[in-house]
């Protein structure tokens, strides 16, 4: 490199500077950062429908007329989304972050190491589908629409473990009916520990019969011991389907309770309004925290939403930083936001954040 040596010192300064400068320069632009960059996503109305077909649908028997009444016009129940952007350079990265409507996060917090892209996506869709089963039971227990006593956990050498599977509907004891609780214990009622009882249950929708010997248990005195975690849930004649591909995670739970619970009553739980929201729900109602609570707004307000139904525990996130014209409502339980839906569509205003 004689030429470089015949350079003055400005000179070798200045060439140096812009090598160095280039190298940046294209490594920034080309190379992608440890790091995902996480936006507004999409949003869909859970009245409506996706591609044609209904984003909740009823088949079966014993349906409510209501499911076919039409929402008014402009009323919808929004769950909404993020985007999760990989393979980022660092440029791509500061450009969104600098729009306020992107984070940035290390990637190992949403695609951790010991895990496939494949085993996040897969992990992702089974959040999804429980949070649609929570879903139908919060409605329903919500609607009071009658119980039946499902096979919950099943302790290892339990007397059920290997004959009973979770989520068998039991439905009989010895020829006595189970359609609560109380008809269990009542079946159970005079047993004693070593006895074998015939024990019926539904099971992908076959009847089966199970011959368990009971066992005994001092928390629940001389009699029996099924030796099953036994769950109360409720059940309709219809079946409800939830349909929406590509998306992943528990965050819609609330909102798909609240469109099953407005299409199986009368009337209409919008008023009209564009209502959206986020939040996972549990069997008996309550509501729970999720990621990415601003984006969520900025998804909202974007597709026109003008309330936005917040879990309380996300609440002193969401204030920080609230889409003009959107109305935050604080929600904790299905009750909340049902009492919310209300005094809105009164002309009143709900709690809010």
């Amino acid at each position: 490199m004689s030429w470089f040596s015949r350079l003055t010192l400005r000179g070798r300064t200045v060439f140096v500077g812009s090598v160095l400068t280039g190298g940046f320069l294209l490594a920034g632009a080309a190379i992608p950062i440890p790091y995902v960059a996480i936006g507004p996503g999409v949003t869909y109305d859970t009245l409506g429908a996706v591609a044609g077909t209904e984003v909740i649908s009823f088949t079966g028997k014993g349906i409510p007329a209501s499911v076919n009444e039409p929402t008014p016009p402009g009323g919808q129940l929004n769950m909404t989304t993020i985007s999760i952007l990989e393979r980022v350079s660092l440029f791509e990265g500061l450009g969104m972050w600098t729009t306020g409507r992107y984070a940035l996060a290390p990637r190992e917090d949403y695609f951790p190491p010991d895990k496939t892209v494949e085993q996040v996506q897969q992990q992702d869709a089974q959040a999804f589908r429980d949070s649609q089963s929570n879903a139908e039971i919060a409605a329903l227990n919500y609607l009071d629409y009658p119980k039946v006593v499902y096979v919950g956990t099943i302790p290892n050498g339990s007397p059920s473990s290997d004959v009973l599977e979770p989520q068998d509907r039991l439905t009989e004891l010895d020829r006595a009916p189970v359609t609560d609780f109380p008809s269990l214990q009542k079946a159970l009622t005079g047993s004693a520990p070593g006895q074998v009882v015939s024990v019926t249950v539904l099971r992908e929708g076959k009847k089966v019969t199970k011959k368990v010997t009971l066992g005994s248990n001092p928390k629940i005195g001389k009699q029996g011991y099924l030796g099953i975690g036994a769950v109360e849930r409720p059940v309709a004649p219809f079946k409800i389907d939830i349909v929406l591909e590509r998306i992943g995670g528990p965050s819609a739970g609330l909102m798909f309770t609240l469109g099953i619970i407005d299409k199986l009553t009368d009337g209409d739980l919008t008023g009209g309004r564009f209502i959206a929201g986020t939040g996972t729900i549990d069997p008996d109602g309550s509501v729970g925290p999720i990621g990415g609570v601003l984006l969520k707004l900025i998804t909202a307000r974007d597709a026109g939403a003008t309330v936005f139904l917040v879990p309380g525990d996300n609440c002193a996130e969401a204030v920080t930083q609230i889409p003009a014209g959107l109305q935050l409502v604080k929600v904790s339980s299905v009750d909340d936001a049902m009492a919310a839906l209300k005094t809105l569509k009164a002309g009143g205003t709900p709690p809010g954040c």
